[in-house]
Order: structure tokens, then sequence, then C-alpha cells
């Protein structure tokens, strides 16, 4: 699929009801199989044709220090070989994004496990051949290595053609609304914020170093990006570590971001995943709330916590009316050897394809997922 990424101006004031033009640069997605074209537009309003479009998201990459010394193949670290056995699943989606939680600050600052993650940048360039096109960077370990990190990161996804969010590099940076326009004439707006920072301070005058959960900022950057795209979608970094179950903070900030007329709601952090459902705004819309994706690929050991998933939706558009529906999923299990803090042959496996040697059982636990994501949402349907 192709698809033009669209930097717009938040700040920019909408008078006539219409944008100017803004001529930005053009380049190619390499190896997914999506071109990335950069285009100006003239109108939030595209032309009114009949269209569909598939949207994928996955949740936590946190790449502890077993990962990413599993993913050192002696030259470079290469982290292809884990994804492999899901890749299909990410390429073929019009668009996928992901919770990218250790930064990616290189090896120059040194890689750094938990409590303060940093990861290679190898991992941005495997996740873009594997059909990645936008990353979130709003979570509690945002400022784990601090600001140079964070530029680092940044400066490999511009050089790689990624896009980010909910992490900047200044205050110019942060009021450009992220938007991919698809080729089918669907525009995709991205939202990220964090509940918390681990207790890292964000130095002064360098908020938008991270995204924080405010509602008030919320609100207006919803509002806006509802005016210049098609759909909004928002991240948020929120709920309870290893609760299956969302709490009720998290219930009431996406009954709220419902309210304000967004249309899919996609949660990290709790690192398993949690059930979905579709919740009603003030005005009557609906909106697709995933409160957790759990992890996507990660060193943890727990079972719940090597089981993750893709979450696949559809939006349509016709005239100017617009529609996410028929919402499914692929759960996904983290398979790896085991020999004390070591890993070795990790994988990301669809959880369909386990075998038993990999995990015990492993189509007893494909059934209890599907029954605790579906609990709330009698249409999700699950890829087979």
């Amino acid at each position: 699929m192709k698809y033009r990424i669209l930097w717009l101006l938040m700040i920019f004031p909408m008078l006539t009801g219409c944008l100017m033009s803004n001529q930005l640069d053009s380049q190619n997605h390499h190896n997914s199989g999506k071109d990335l074209l950069m285009k100006e537009i003239e109108s939030p309003y595209l032309n009114s044709l009949q269209a569909e479009i598939t949207i994928a998201a996955i949740g936590d990459l946190l790449i502890h220090s077993r990962v990413y010394d599993d993913a050192w193949n002696g030259e470079n670290y290469d982290f292809n070989p884990m994804l492999e056995p899901v890749a299909k699943y990410l390429e073929q989606p019009t668009i996928t994004m992901a919770n990218q939680e250790s930064i990616m600050g290189g090896e120059e600052i040194g890689l750094s496990n938990y409590p303060q993650f940093n990861s290679p940048f190898e991992l941005g360039d495997n996740l873009k051949e594997v059909g990645i096109d936008i990353v979130t960077m709003a979570n509690n370990h945002t400022l784990d290595r601090g600001e140079q990190a964070i530029h680092n990161a940044i400066e490999h996804y511009e050089k790689i053609d990624m896009m980010y969010t909910g992490s900047f590099k200044s205050e110019a940076d942060k009021d450009k609304l992220r938007v991919i326009e698809t080729e089918e004439g669907i525009s995709v707006a991205f939202l990220s914020y964090t509940y918390g920072t681990n207790g890292i301070p964000i130095p002064n005058g360098k908020d938008y170093l991270v995204n924080m959960i405010d509602r008030k900022v919320i609100e207006k950057e919803v509002n806006k990006a509802r005016n210049l795209a098609d759909v909004t979608i928002v991240s948020y970094h929120f709920g309870q570590e290893y609760q299956r179950t969302p709490n009720q903070e998290q219930k009431e900030l996406a009954q709220f971001t419902a309210d304000l007329g967004v249309d899919v709601i996609i949660g990290h952090h709790p690192h398993v995943l949690q059930p979905m459902e579709w919740l009603e705004g003030k005005d009557g819309n609906q909106v697709l709330v995933a409160y957790s994706l759990g992890n996507f690929l990660s060193g943890q050991y727990e079972l719940y916590r090597r089981i993750g998933g893709i979450l696949e939706f559809k939006v349509s558009k016709q005239d100017s009316n617009i529609k996410v529906h028929s919402p499914s999923f692929l759960p996904t299990f983290v398979s790896f050897e085991r020999s004390g803090e070591t890993l070795r042959d990790i994988e990301v496996f669809p959880l369909k394809d386990v075998s038993d040697d990999q995990l015990s059982n492993a189509l007893v636990y494909l059934d209890e997922m599907k029954k605790h994501l579906s609990q709330k949402l009698d249409n999700l349907k699950f890829i087979e």
C-alpha cells in the first residue's frame, strides 16, 4: 500500500476552514512494500470516494539486555529473525503502529537494561523492514537515558523515514501533528501520552521531550486532529503493570477521550493483554478501545507477559462519513530457550502456531486469550 505522511502544524490557524499548502520532502519506504510519500494538502476534507484501509497496532517493544544480546550476530544487532514469524502480519496492513518503550539511543551512549533502558539503532531499522510505519514514544521510560537518548532516537527515525509521536526534539517538532494520508484517501492522526516518567523530572522548559497525560492538552490536540484528519488514534501509556483488567483510572480516561470524539484508543504499560470494548462517546460516536496490547517483544519471563498480539481494524470512508469497524486480533507468544538470565533463540510467533514443546497446552492458552479479550467485544474476530 502507498500513503503520504503529513506533518501538519497544530498551531496553524483555521480561519477560513482550509489549510495553506505546506511543501514537504518525499522519501520511499524501503523493504516494506509501503511507499511513504510526503505531500502538501490544501484541505482537511478529502475527495468523496468510497475507500477502506486496514490499521494494525502492536504492544510494547521492551528490549531487555537479554533480548539485544540474543540479537547480536557477531557484527551487529539483528532483530529480524525474532520478528520473521509474524512479519507478514505486520507488512500487510495499510498502516502498522508500535509502542517503542525502551528508548532507542544507540550504542554510542551505552546500551542498557532495566530500570533505565537504551536500545540499539538496528531495532528501528528492523522494525521498518518488517512493516512498522509509526512508533509511539511517550512512556515511563522515555527519559531513562536523558535528552541525548531522545535526540539520538529521533535523529535515527528521521534518517530511516520512520514517523514517531509522543516525544519530540523541540517545541516546533511537537507542534507538528503526525498524520498519515493513505493513497485510498483516508487520513489518520496519531497522538501519544504517558502517565509519568518513573520519577525522572522533565527538564525545565522542555516539556516537548515527552507528552504527559493532561486532559486540557489532550482535548486541545484532539480537537485539532479531528479538524485535520479523518481518523484520530490516541495512544495512552497507563494502567497498572501486570493487571489483566483495566482499572478505574483507565476507564475514566478512555471515556473522557471517547467523549472528545476520537475513533480509536490504544493502551500500553500493563505488559499483559486486557479486554477490549466499544465505548460510546457523548455524541453517540462509537470508539474502539484496547486498554493494553501487552508485550510484543520483551525479555520478561512470566507467561502472560510473553503473550501479546496484533490488533487490526478497518476504516471505511463513504463521502465524508468515516467508520471504524471489523476489529480482529492475532495473539502472539515470545518463544525462547532460557538458561539462568540468558535467553536464546527468541522469536515472536502467532500463538496459534506455537507447539506444546514451546508452551505446554498452547491451544488451551489460545482459547483462554480469545475469551479474555472478547468478553466485552462480541464482534472481535481472531486472525487465522
